[in-house]
């Protein structure tokens, strides 16, 4: 695999250097209690999962901010954000969830370093004594939601086959309706291409989101995602995309912040990246599993088991060890990760090779383009020729 035989220490002495992790992804919990078909951590290739306590330790709470800390204290870091992450974290409890919120902020102000924190749920069990407990906290909180009843019951469905919208969307009432929209950062909504784009979008914007984060369901070459054949130029992700981007881009009013949009639109017009979907930025982010295991990007456990291990430990390596570790380093190197294809294509500074997960390929191991090339490139070049004509249209009336 291209990251195994990446040559840190050559990248080291021609002056590289890698960038701190900013973002601390917490497994808290390594359950959940829906059993969704387009999940990477359950239903794709790495089954770890089954190995992890279902809960993380005081312990490994206690080391992990002992490392936050620590990381930040070396790279003089102002601030650092932490997510709450599983499995579903909610199913920690509300006295871990406390526990390890305090723990670590603790830690971190200790050097000065401020820490913000939010949680990624799937919203069950969002009542009122969780948003109290998350206001009380200053934690953000972002929920997963599909759209639309039945665009969303697709997927997001108990084991027993019941759908979750219903309660879904009564958690997101609370949190949006009342005292606590404050605490919203957003809604997380996976694309499939069988949903009406606009009714999902118009479905999302009913609760007044502050951003929303599409995204693409994950799988690559060797296990491809529904309806995207590899080698095959039909771009049913860009076709399903490209109305909402119409209608977000032509609004009179801001509607909501919606990042892909957003990301592509600032490296359009020469700005970094802020995410790992597309542009060459380097990936700034670590996970913590349960057991206090330092992984990548979950989101690789849609590859192959064992794609996101580094086999370090909190008890015993630090962060910065985790920055050493080439498959860390390869999705911090920019142009240098990309394959040759996507070296030769002139979107390469903004598309950035996709997603690394989706460059997978057992022949080739994450040294290709995304499998959602035709996609990406038909999507990018149709926002980069609205938003030309924009500033042609802007420059003509001067």
């Amino acid at each position: 695999m291209f990251p195994a035989t990446l040559d840190v220490g050559g990248l080291l002495d021609s002056g590289w250097r890698p960038a701190a992790f900013r973002q601390f992804i917490l497994k808290i919990h390594s359950r959940c209690d829906l059993a969704c078909r387009h999940c990477y951590i359950y239903e794709m290739a790495d089954q770890s999962w089954k190995a992890q306590p279902r809960r993380m330790s005081k312990a490994i709470v206690d080391c992990t901010a002992r490392r936050v800390a620590e990381h930040a204290l070396a790279h003089e870091l102002a601030e650092v954000e932490v997510i709450l992450h599983g499995g579903e974290p909610l199913l920690a409890g509300p006295d871990l969830i406390s526990y390890a919120v305090r723990t670590i902020r603790g830690a971190a102000a200790d050097v000065g370093t401020r820490v913000r924190v939010g949680v990624q749920t799937n919203g069950l069990r969002l009542d009122e004594a969780y948003l109290r407990l998350f206001e009380s906290l200053e934690i953000r909180v972002g929920v997963s939601m599909d759209g639309y009843a039945e665009g969303h019951d697709r997927h997001r469905r108990y084991a027993d086959g019941r759908g979750s919208h219903a309660i879904v969307a009564d958690a997101l009432r609370r949190l949006t309706e009342g005292p606590f929209h404050h605490l919203f950062s957003g809604l997380l909504c996976t694309v499939d291409v069988r949903n009406d784009p606009l009714a999902t979008y118009e479905a999302l914007l009913a609760f007044d989101p502050p951003a929303v984060d599409f995204l693409l369901p994950h799988g690559n070459w060797s296990a491809p995602p529904p309806y995207r054949l590899p080698d095959d130029e039909v771009t049913p992700y860009a076709d399903w995309l490209i109305p909402i981007f119409d209608r977000w881009y032509g609004s009179a009013a801001d509607q909501t912040e919606i990042r892909l949009f957003r990301e592509i639109l600032r490296l359009l017009t020469g700005g970094a990246s802020r995410s790992e979907t597309v542009g060459l930025s380097p990936a700034r982010m670590a996970v913590v599993e349960t057991d206090g295991s330092i992984e990548q990007s979950d989101i690789l456990k849609s590859s192959y088991h064992g794609a996101a291990a580094t086999r370090l430990h909190l008890l015993r390596d630090s962060f910065d060890d985790a920055l050493r570790h080439p498959a860390m380093a390869a999705r911090q190197i920019g142009e240098l990760a990309l394959a040759p294809a996507c070296l030769a294509c002139d979107l390469r500074s903004v598309c950035g090779g996709g997603l690394y997960a989706h460059r997978y390929s057992e022949s080739t191991g994450f040294k290709g383009p995304s499998v959602y090339c035709p996609d990406l490139y038909r999507l990018i070049t149709h926002i980069r020729t609205g938003f030309a004509r924009d500033v042609a249209r802007l420059k003509g009336s001067r």
